[in-house]
This record gives structure tokens, C-alpha cells and sequence, in this order.
């Protein structure tokens, strides 16, 4: 296994570098994130657990973790950084169809920057801390946020780190002295997102309340504010000539900033259900890739932005209104939807899927990547193990599945959805 210091420029077959609206479609969750090699491929994490690489419309699935894929970084067209739900970082060797777990958090990853030197990397996480990985998958640990760590960016020199946090404060860390060196801002709410481009002279950063605002990287002195009657924001990225800061939010709009004026170049509503979770820019920076809630990536170019009609998002399970549905359908819709289906079909859910699950062992959907507590259990799906699961809790039930964490406390709600699946996943009353 190489170490993340050879960075080797291996020339993969990217999309087109396209200047008309697109989408790419395969995954099987919403994407949490978007990004872009140095030769212009495209990256999508999900939370269907994987990374699409795509060539042209064609993925390659790049597959390791246990949960939601939520934050990537291209270190070169070979080499990749990813991570996740699952605590975990993983370094990915593309030519080589390989990768290695370089370590963990103790809560899900939120974001991942690069040193300029390339000889280091950074990972902020839910646990409060942030991680500085060196070449060689060592790791260092910053701790001092009182919230989660949302975001990181390194300083122009590498001698620096700014962190973006819950806690409603961007803090600069001297990295050789490995301590907080000062709070540039305490916002008040929680901060998401920023942008640091420090050759300019700013730092953009975007939180829970709204806020979209244009600081001095050194003093946290004003320089422009963008905050809309809209909220949180989720998502920035700056495009490869810093011209156009892009700006996403829980509402679906994306905002384009132009960075030499400091005016709104484009505000457009690009989807009419469900927020803007990630953006990037294509490599010519004439496109804006965006995902959300849909299983698909959507990129604009920003010369059609405002010109197009919003994505008219399907309306998926947990969202229906709930007096339009059974209460059985209800608790599958909330607690199971987004990870398992009812069909045949997997369709890349995060979950394996759920037809003819009663009388099936845990554990031996094919296709699909257990957790070894699963494949080793002897557990057999019926009206009581099933029952139990969402009584005692998948974390209990099965201590080590890669289920996520959730009870249905009542009774009745468990049993109208033990009868509910009885009824949708008998493969002898839903045939194909």
C-alpha cells in the first residue's frame, strides 16, 4: 500500500467538461457530497455508504464504509480521502482498486482539507476535534471547540488551520504549536461551512441562522454580507479562478457571489423539496455540481442559472403526509425508507432490501456487505426478532450492526409495522 506522499498524477477518463445542464444518476441515497479531481472527475459521497466516480455517465462504486459517505478529498487523480457516519477515514489508491482505513473519530467526519505542501491533511468531526493526518497516516488530535467541528481550511502556508463549529465560532490553530491560537468569531449559532482565500485577503463562512458572510481571515472584521431570509447553510465552494463563491442552503437555493465586486451574480432556487447538501465547481468553473436529497447530482452552468426550472424533487417515503398513510406504512416510511426497499431490487440502498425477509437469516441478502456481527448471528427474521430490534434498539439488539440507532418505543407502532412488512415483502402476494 502506498503512503498518501506519492502523489501520483494518473490520468483517469473524466466527464466532459460541460457547460449545459446535466445530471448523473446511480446512486441509491441522497448525496452528501461533491467533489473534483485535478483532471475534472467527478466525485459523489452518499448516503447509500458510497463514492461515485464518474466516467462520463458511468460509476465506478468505491466501497468501504459502513455508513453515509459524507465528506471527500481528491489529494491527486489517484488518490483519494474520504469519510464518513461511520467515524471512519479511509485513503483510497485508485489504480489499484484499493484502499486503507487510515483511522477513526469517535463521531461521523463532517470535512477534509489538505495542506498546500500535500504532506498533511485535516479532518473535523462531530466528536469536537479535529484530526492532522501526516504522510504516512499518522494522526494528531486539536481538541478545544465545545461543539462539533463542521469544517477545516488550511492556511496559505500550511503553518496554520481555521475550524468552523457548532459552538458558533471560527477558531486559527497554530499547527506547530498544536494548540488554538485564538477565536477569529463567535457567530452565536452554529457555523457550517467556509471558504478561506487567504492570497485575497477573506474568509466566507456560512451557519445555522442564515448568516452568509465575507470576514477578514485575521481580525474577523466584516467585508460583505450576503445573509438572505434563509436558513441553515449547508454548502460553499469557490471556483477554480476565486471568481464565483456558490452558496447553498436547507430552502434549495443556490447563490452565486461574485468575488471581485462583492455582488450576487445569481440567486436561483434549484430545487423546489430539500436542501443543498454539497457543491463543487467543474474544472473550467462554468458548472456548478450540486446534490441533496435526491439520489442524483445536478450541475448547472451559471450562465443558465435563473433561466431554468427548479428540480421538481421527487417526494420520497418519510416525507408524504402522514394521515395519508397507515400507521404500519407510517413507522417504515420514518424509521426504514431511506435505507431498505420492499422490491427485489437492492437499488443501492445504505440497508439490504427487505422482500421476503420473514424466515430469512440475518445476514444473506447476496450482494450485499454485512457487518460481521450479522453475518455470524444466528438470528432468524420473524413477527418477534423483528419486534425486538426496534424495541430493545438495533445498537442493543445487535450490538456492532451497522444499523443506525433508533427504538419504536410502542407497542402497537411495532406491531402494525411487523404486519405492514409481513404483507409488502412476501414475495408469494408481491410478485414481480
Amino acid at each position: 500500500m502506498r503512503t498518501i506522499a506519492a502523489f501520483c498524477i494518473i490520468l483517469l477518463p473524466c466527464a466532459a467538461l460541460a457547460q449545459d445542464f446535466f445530471t448523473l444518476k446511480g446512486h441509491g441515497g441522497p448525496i452528501m457530497d461533491v467533489a473534483v479531481s485535478p483532471s475534472g472527475q467527478i466525485l459523489t459521497g452518499s448516503f447509500d455508504n458510497s463514492i461515485a466516480l464518474w466516467d462520463g455517465s458511468t460509476p465506478q462504486w468505491l466501497e468501504a464504509h459502513d455508513a453515509a459517505v459524507t465528506t471527500i478529498l481528491p489529494l491527486s487523480d489517484d488518490l483519494v480521502i474520504s469519510g464518513g457516519d461511520d467515524f471512519q477515514v479511509i485513503l483510497w489508491v485508485l489504480q489499484d482498486q484499493n484502499h486503507m482505513v487510515l483511522g477513526q473519530h469517535q463521531g461521523k467526519v463532517t470535512a477534509l482539507a489538505a495542506a498546500p505542501n500535500g504532506l498533511q491533511f485535516a479532518s473535523a468531526s462531530w466528536d469536537g476535534s479535529i484530526g492532522l493526518w501526516s504522510a504516512q497516516g499518522d494522526v494528531r488530535r486539536l481538541t478545544g471547540h465545545t461543539g462539533g467541528v463542521n469544517d477545516v481550511a488550511f492556511s496559505a502556508d500550511g503553518k496554520s488551520l481555521y475550524s468552523a463549529s457548532s459552538d458558533g465560532t471560527i477558531r486559527l490553530w497554530d499547527l506547530k504549536k498544536e494548540n488554538e491560537n485564538r477565536v477569529i468569531l463567535d457567530n452565536g449559532f452554529g457555523i457550517n461551512t467556509l471558504i478561506l482565500n487567504q492570497a485575497n485577503g477573506w474568509l466566507a463562512y456560512g451557519a445555522v441562522d442564515g448568516v452568509t458572510r465575507i470576514i477578514n481571515p485575521e481580525t474577523g472584521a466584516d467585508i460583505a454580507d450576503f445573509t438572505l431570509d434563509r436558513r441553515p447553510i449547508l454548502a460553499m465552494a469557490l471556483s477554480p479562478d476565486t471568481a464565483h463563491l456558490a452558496v447553498g442552503d436547507g430552502e434549495g437555493y443556490i447563490m452565486v457571489i461574485d468575488t471581485a465586486e462583492w455582488a450576487i451574480a445569481r440567486d436561483f432556487r434549484a430545487t423546489l423539496k430539500g436542501p443543498i447538501w454539497a457543491l463543487a465547481f467543474s474544472q473550467n468553473g462554468q458548472n456548478i455540481h450540486a446534490g441533496g436529497l435526491d439520489d442524483t447530482l445536478y450541475s448547472w452552468p451559471i450562465a443558465q442559472m435563473g433561466d431554468l426550472d427548479p428540480i421538481q424533487t421527487a417526494e420520497r417515503s418519510f416525507q408524504q403526509d402522514p394521515d395519508t398513510m397507515e400507521n404500519g406504512e407510517r413507522q417504515f416510511a420514518r424509521k426504514c425508507s431511506i435505507c431498505h426497499t420492499l422490491t427485489p431490487d437492492n437499488a443501492r440502498r445504505a440497508g439490504p432490501t427487505l422482500y421476503g425477509v420473514f424466515g430469512r437469516k440475518a445476514g444473506t441478502v447476496p450482494d450485499y456487505i454485512y457487518s460481521s456481527t450479522l453475518t455470524n448471528s444466528d438470528i432468524i427474521w420473524d413477527d418477534d426478532t423483528i419486534d425486538a430490534l426496534f424495541d430493545e434498539g438495533p445498537d442493543h439488539y445487535i450490538p456492532g450492526s451497522k444499523m443506525p440507532m433508533q427504538r419504536i418505543t410502542q407497542q402497537k407502532d411495532r406491531d402494525d409495522l411487523v404486519a405492514y412488512l409481513r404483507r409488502t415483502t412476501n414475495p408469494e402476494i408481491n410478485q414481480e
